[in-house]
């Protein structure tokens, strides 16, 4: 199974639409958001209603928390976890975070296949002993071309994908 990993939306809604068309397009059934999704609007708006799986969300380091968790309470495909996250799919673990610095900790931990984080609008991959883990860059295109990434649950393989070029 394929799931898409993205962060730093800050409610670019054009970039967000474009992903979500794609996603849909590709059966995309899982949508892991790394934090940095801004206004709570947009998840109410944009991308619980029009993506055709389960979202995966936490808190970054914009916007409002109280609010973030009200609005996804409310919607039946979306599991908002706060700060960080850990999520079981197909026998992989997988943690989020939005700061690079919690995503090392919980690296050093080494019970993670995956660590997801974001913050700094820059895609990369790693892999620390069994751990891999990932940003998916912004996929709202702030500083940065507008990225996301894909994560292959059976072959553990991870590909950074740039909007533009959908």
């Amino acid at each position: 199974m394929k799931i898409a990993i993205i962060s730093d939306s800050h409610d670019n809604v054009k970039n967000l639409e474009k992903l979500i068309i794609w996603l849909n397009e590709n059966k995309i059934k899982i949508l892991i958001h790394a934090g940095d999704l801004c206004a709570p609007s947009v998840l109410i708006k944009t991308l619980a209603p029009n993506f055709k799986g389960q979202i995966h969300i936490i808190f970054g380091n914009v916007g409002d928390k109280v609010l973030l968790e009200k609005a996804a309470s409310g919607l039946a495909n979306v599991k908002y976890y706060g700060l960080t996250g850990e999520l079981q799919i197909e026998n992989r673990k997988i943690a989020i975070t939005h700061l690079k610095e919690d995503a090392e900790n919980m690296i050093k931990k080494d019970k993670y296949d995956l660590v997801i984080f974001g913050h700094s609008h820059q895609s990369e991959i790693q892999k620390i002993n069994q751990t891999q883990s990932v940003n998916p860059g912004t996929v709202g295109g702030l500083y940065n071309k507008a990225t996301f990434a894909l994560y292959d649950t059976k072959t553990g393989n991870i590909e950074i994908k740039e909007l533009d070029s959908l």
